[in-house]
């Protein structure tokens, strides 16, 4: 990913002009010692012409390590918690371009900025009420995009990133809903998880925030069906999108992530209300996305449930010594498959009597049976009906017992059969199914 480059900002505030080093100590009460590098470094006589002659000089790979070697950033930081807002806005936006500036790919700078705790600084000059409250995107933008540069410094700075700003920093910039600030906020989110899925685990899988998140995505939507009437989805696309996420983090790094009971039974919840909407879609495209809102939200709650009880038994799903899959055994998992018996086999049903028997005391063993036939849509589904039924009869008598007392009861012709002249047919002395050749 790229560094943020220089982009057109306007200019110094009216109301703080062009100062002189003398005029600004008194002004604003800014150190000499603070002062005394700029007018040095860029050789010019005011504080603003400094800066944006350094803000030129940053913008090359040179610039910026000539510039380190002056420890402009810890100079620059303190010129920040030095200048007041409003009253010198503008030399605030010139000195937030120039930090921005100087993070574009230099690790001396990057390292600096986060020695110098710049995080806090620049978190709490874009975040502070004053800002806000006058809707200065300008300032808040700058401030965004230079921890969008140091984020891509690496693990070490993403995290210290990730501690300052979230939850709260980032849901009051999120609030403002405009491009301009939310593109760099979301590249520093996805910088900070992209290079760290246990930010993303901590925070959904491990610990408590996942329902707060989910529940904060939440809000009435509505798009217009073919019909010409506006059709309500029970979720939304930003909490599809966290559940995919999720889903593919918990599928790729299931043996490194620890998964707590309240997520379990959260995903559970989930899948839970989406079965509600089964019965008033048309059947989507099997694999995920479907571009159905509602049927991916299932979709991928089956996905997460699946790779969470295909993993039992590690040590990771211990907590407090109580099974994550018993767990959802016990909120009627099994029988809420059952009920669906989509992409997803019962899980955990290999070596667990208890619940093979439990399947075929709730008559669900011709269903999964019913699972093992070719389909264009998915090519998987077979396969997986194979598998939950290998795993429903190994180690149980009576459920292979049940299996093998089956009968053919009849035949189906199949138009591939026919067009071959072949017609399937129940020998009547074995009961089992032959094919035979007709004219």
């Amino acid at each position: 990913m790229r560094s943020l480059s220089d982009a057109k900002t306007p200019p110094p505030a009216a109301n703080c002009p062009p100062s002189t080093l003398i005029s600004l100590i008194s002004g604003v009460s800014i150190p000499e010692s603070v002062l005394q590098p700029f007018i040095i470094v860029s050789n010019s006589s005011t504080l603003d012409k400094s800066l944006e002659n350094l803000i030129e000089s940053a913008r090359t790979n040179d610039g910026r390590s000539d510039l380190a070697s002056k420890n402009m950033v810890t100079t620059t930081l303190q010129l920040c918690q030095s200048l007041s807002y409003p009253s010198c806005g503008g030399i605030l936006l010139l000195a937030l371009k120039l930090v921005r500036n100087l993070c574009a790919g230099e690790l001396r700078n990057q390292d600096s900025f986060i020695e110098q705790n710049g995080v806090d600084i620049v978190s709490n000059i874009i975040c502070s009420e004053e800002i806000l409250n006058d809707s200065n995107y300008g300032i808040i933008r700058m401030g965004l995009q230079v921890l969008a540069n140091v984020s891509l410094a690496g693990k070490e700075h993403q995290v210290v990133i990730w501690d300052r700003m979230y939850s709260l920093k980032f849901v009051e910039i999120a609030k403002l809903r405009r491009k301009d600030t939310c593109d760099p906020l979301c590249m520093i989110i996805y910088t900070c998880v992209d290079g760290n899925n246990g930010l993303i685990d901590k925070t959904c899988v491990e610990e408590s925030y996942f329902t707060p998140l989910f529940s904060k995505l939440q809000y009435a939507f509505a798009e217009i069906s073919d019909g010409g009437l506006p059709q309500l989805h029970m979720f939304t696309q930003d909490q599809l999108f966290l559940l995919s996420i999720l889903s593919e983090i918990i599928n790729e790094q299931i043996e490194h992530i620890t998964v707590s009971k309240a997520f379990a039974f959260d995903v559970f919840q989930i899948l839970k209300t989406a079965l509600r909407i089964l019965d008033r879609v048309s059947r989507p495209k099997s694999t995920l996305p479907t571009g159905s809102i509602d049927i991916d939200a299932l979709g991928y709650s089956l996905c997460i449930l699946r790779d969470i009880c295909a993993f039992d038994g590690h040590d990771n799903f211990k907590e407090g010594y109580v099974d994550i899959v018993e767990l959802l055994l016990s909120l009627g998992l099994i029988e809420t498959l059952l009920d669906l018996l989509r992409d997803l086999e019962p899980p955990a049903i290999i070596r667990r009597t208890h619940v093979q028997d439990e399947i075929r005391a709730k008559n669900g063993i011709l269903l999964m049976l019913q699972q093992c036939v070719t389909d264009d849509e998915n090519p998987f589904l077979r396969e997986w009906g194979i598998w939950g039924v290998r795993n429903l009869l190994e180690g149980n008598g009576e459920n292979q017992r049940l299996v093998g007392e089956l009968e053919i009861q009849g035949s189906v012709d199949l138009p591939e059969l026919s067009g071959l002249g072949l017609r399937m047919e129940v020998d009547q002395k074995t009961r089992r199914a032959k094919l035979q050749f007709y004219v």
